[in-house]
């Protein structure tokens, strides 16, 4: 018995045999073109829409008793790794917010180098680390101020501090850039103070009270060069 694909008719009713391979072979060419897939999904939709059908699936499964309530768990527990995985790797591990920092002195407001440093020692020897810290580097900067190496100004930020006072001081200027990032990450950030913390801006304190800052002298004033109007003068002034 013949196969339908294997007999077609021509235009004027004649039946024409195919071959079977080809006839199958042009069905599968025509049904590629793309006129007949305009409205098809697109890739990611179906994925979507397999990952919704999982998901739905294993949250129907949870609801039921037994073992395929265990295992509609454990494979909604995977899906979910799987989506963070996926979140993770198209955005990235999240970012911290960026840290904020504000006047060295707080919201009190500025109070002599000689207070700070007591406050500081008395914070030292109850072991408040963070405080002692804080307190240091404020007699710090206060102390600078009050050798007029730095000017009195609110709103400065220790990293501004410590620029300011490097350009005086250029042989601590490392020194007071490292204390100024460890004074913000203790008072603003997340790190932990400690007794070294406080030692080092102790030592430096101390270290700034001895060293005296570095004058730059004034530049002598360049003489006017002469013009036409003085060299005919000293001209005229030689021929009297």
């Amino acid at each position: 018995m013949s196969d339908w694909g294997d007999r077609l008719l021509a235009a004027g009713g004649a039946p024409v045999t195919v071959p079977r391979d080809p006839a199958r072979d042009a069905a599968r060419d025509e049904l590629l073109n793309a006129d007949y897939h305009k409205h098809d999904p697109s890739l990611l939709q179906r994925a979507t829409d397999w990952l919704w059908e999982h998901i739905a699936g294993a949250l129907d499964s949870i609801s039921g008793d037994g073992a395929d309530g265990t295992t509609g768990l454990v494979l909604f527990l995977v899906v979910a790794v799987l989506i963070g995985a996926a979140l993770w790797w198209r955005l990235g591990a999240p970012r911290r917010a960026a840290r904020t920092t504000g006047d060295v002195y707080g919201v009190e407001g500025p109070r002599s180098a000689a207070q700070y440093r007591a406050d500081a020692a008395g914070h030292a020897a109850a072991g408040r680390w963070a405080e002692a810290v804080r307190e240091q580097m404020r007699a710090l900067v206060r102390g600078l101020e009050e050798r007029t190496l730095l000017d009195s100004r609110p709103g400065r930020t220790a990293d501004e501090a410590a620029a300011e006072a490097g350009r005086a001081l250029p042989e601590h200027a490392a020194a007071l850039a490292a204390a100024a990032r460890g004074f913000d990450d203790i008072a603003y950030g997340e790190r932990t103070a400690d007794e070294a913390a406080y030692r080092l801006l102790h030592e430096l304190d101390r270290t700034l009270e001895r060293t005296r800052p570095v004058l730059v002298p004034d530049q002598a004033p360049t003489a006017p060069a002469a013009g036409p109007s003085a060299a005919s003068s000293k001209a005229s002034g030689g021929a009297a």
